[in-house]
């Protein structure tokens, strides 16, 4: 599958998936996403941002199709 999102390749295969709540996003970012107040942030390792997505199941989803293994942060 092709995906717009670019990963890097971390030495290890681990991400993390984080709740984002929408009115703490900077203003630019607050003004696409419409509707919605909270998002899910992927994070690899060093607590880099990978991808920003609308639903806990699409950011488990994008992970794995990229060989990650994401883990929920609570």
């Amino acid at each position: 599958m092709n995906s717009p999102f670019k990963f890097k390749e971390p030495s290890d295969r681990i991400v993390y998936v984080k709740a984002i709540d929408v009115a703490d996003l900077p203003d630019e970012v607050r003004d696409e996403i419409g509707d919605l107040e909270q998002l899910y942030a992927v994070h690899d390792s060093e607590g880099q941002q990978l991808a920003l997505v609308a639903d806990r199941k699409l950011a488990f989803t994008l992970a794995r199709q990229h060989d990650f293994a994401p883990v929920a942060v609570h």
